[in-house]
């Protein structure tokens, strides 16, 4: 009950962009700024404050075992992905945005609020180190499967994921957390004020994303409709019951359930445009995996908890 209400709050948060956009309130312009300030800001704190304000109760050790689990997780996916287009007999020019969306969820929009919500800021650690695979898979195999196998690497660079402000983020909140070190009450305070502006922001930008894309068009198409059932429905609880299996820690396995749960991420738009990728498919496909979601994630949550 408290995950669907948690959801009901992100959905009202949607909403709210997505009327405002069509009174012209937000316009894609406010929804980029936006995007920024929740991408290089708002997620940053919410994983800092996650460090700095938890109880320490995660162990080293656990957090050894969540990057195996993470990498794991990841390679199982992209091994997923290669089926995935022979499954739902994907045309070619879609195939690689097919296979970043099942490989890729919304850790930072979604998953993060969501977790920070339901299982406090301790749990959000677990997202982190998750993330930092996320982010050394999406410029490395995202953008191989974007552009194809030709010309995939000649823009890549270690840089992009060394300079990248999620990565670095990540990597402080981590320091700060194994090494205990004091912090001052006033960083505390401003990352925590800061990663509240996360959900309802990232929500809104979701809503007015939506805003272009006509509903009737969006629940149309067969195929993706199929597929994003796949991804939120079958793919989050078989994943679910097998991490279960090996994995006695009951938070970790519920911080992967609402990972894997998590509707396709929006780099894989980002991506498609950069990339020349099919930009119409992977934004139809973000939108209808997310409006889902909100029902997907509590459906997933009953069946496997």
């Amino acid at each position: 009950m408290l995950l669907f209400q948690q959801m009901l709050v992100l959905f009202i948060y949607m909403l709210i962009g997505y009327i405002a956009c069509k009174k012209g309130k937000f316009d894609e312009d406010f929804s980029k700024k936006t995007s920024w300030l929740v991408v290089e800001i708002a997620n940053i704190a919410l994983v800092i404050s996650a460090a700095v304000n938890s109880d320490g109760s995660i162990e080293g050790r656990d957090l050894l075992i969540t990057l195996v689990l993470a990498v794991c997780v990841f390679a199982i996916l992209i091994l997923v992905a290669c089926f995935i287009p022979m499954i739902f007999r994907v045309p070619e020019e879609e195939k690689g945005t097919y296979r970043l969306m099942t490989v890729f969820n919304n850790i930072g929009f979604m998953g993060y609020p969501i977790i920070a919500a339901i299982y406090g800021n301790s749990a959000l650690l677990y997202a982190v180190i998750f993330s930092i695979i996320f982010n050394f898979l999406v410029y490395t195999y995202g953008v191989q499967m974007i552009r194809g196998d030709k010309n995939a690497g000649e823009k890549f660079k270690i840089t992009s994921i060394l300079t990248n402000a999620g990565v670095i983020g990540s990597f402080i909140a981590l320091l700060l957390y194994i090494t205990q070190c004091p912090v001052p009450q006033f960083v505390k305070s401003t990352a925590s004020g800061l990663s509240n502006l996360t959900a309802p922001l990232s929500m809104m930008v979701i809503g007015i994303s939506l805003c272009s894309i006509p509903l009737k068009k969006l629940f149309s198409d067969v195929r993706l409709l199929v597929y994003s059932l796949v991804k939120l429905l079958i793919i989050p609880v078989i994943g679910t019951f097998l991490i279960k299996q090996v994995i006695d820690n009951e938070m970790l396995c519920r911080v992967c359930m609402i990972i894997l749960a998590t509707p396709a991420a929006s780099m894989t738009v980002m991506l498609a445009e950069q990339y020349d990728g099919n930009l119409e498919i992977a934004s139809r496909a973000v939108a209808l995996t997310t409006l889902l979601s909100v029902v997907t994630i509590p459906v997933v949550s009953t069946i496997v908890f």
